[in-house]
């Protein structure tokens, strides 16, 4: 049907249209093509009939962890012993530590036991990590874990370390070390930043 009107009322019509939306820039998944991880997300993604840009990754080729990726502040010394340290640092924290104290672990000891056996399963598995952490670093901690320069240990370092205190009290004076490194990162911006209180999505009175 024809519209009629001032050329006027026709410019007030266009102006008070509602803007086009955005365009969608279209998903990047890295992937490894028998990585079962990334077959997961590529089922999901057909199943919701999303486009994606491939982008394959070799993990063979430990090409995930390319240090020319993101080249501004290596997490990796470029010296073998210390770059192995890291990665030890992170095997502790990532493997012997975390996995024993996530939520699902513990619900099922409590329902399982009691709660009291719940509390001494995580005192021992934390303070055991720990334990070894500490025997670890002692000796070649300076600034920060592994030297004077935040790597990739003192990232899976201090999560574990604040979550052992903030949320399970974990007593750090028989930690020396890793109670001196705790202190050094909170003064740190970037570990003031990634706080958890300090983050979108946490309660004004967070309860660990």
């Amino acid at each position: 049907m024809a519209s009629y009107g001032s050329p006027e009322e026709k410019q007030g019509e266009i102006a008070g249209a509602a803007a086009p939306a955005p365009e969608r820039r279209l998903m990047k998944l890295y992937s490894f093509w028998r990585c079962s991880c990334s077959y997961r997300v590529r089922i999901a993604l057909a199943l919701k009939g999303l486009d994606y840009e491939y982008k394959p990754v070799n993990l063979l080729a430990n090409e995930q962890s390319h240090p020319d990726t993101y080249p501004q502040h290596p997490l990796l010394p470029q010296d073998p012993k210390m770059k192995a340290l890291n990665i030890q640092i992170a095997s502790i924290v990532g493997s012997s530590i975390q996995p024993l104290q996530n939520n699902s672990v513990l619900d099922f000891i409590e329902e399982k036991l009691d709660s009291q056996e719940k509390d001494n399963w995580i005192q021992y598995h934390l303070n055991r990590g720990f334990t070894a952490l500490e025997k670890l670093l002692k000796s070649c901690a300076t600034t920060y874990a592994t030297g004077d320069d935040i790597q990739l240990g003192d990232l899976f370092l201090e999560p574990q370390i604040y979550g052992g205190i903030k949320r399970f009290g974990i007593d750090m004076t028989i930690y020396p070390t890793l109670a001196r490194l705790h202190g050094a990162y909170m003064e740190h911006p970037a570990f003031q930043a990634a706080l958890p209180e300090r983050q979108p999505d946490a309660p004004s009175s967070p309860e660990f």
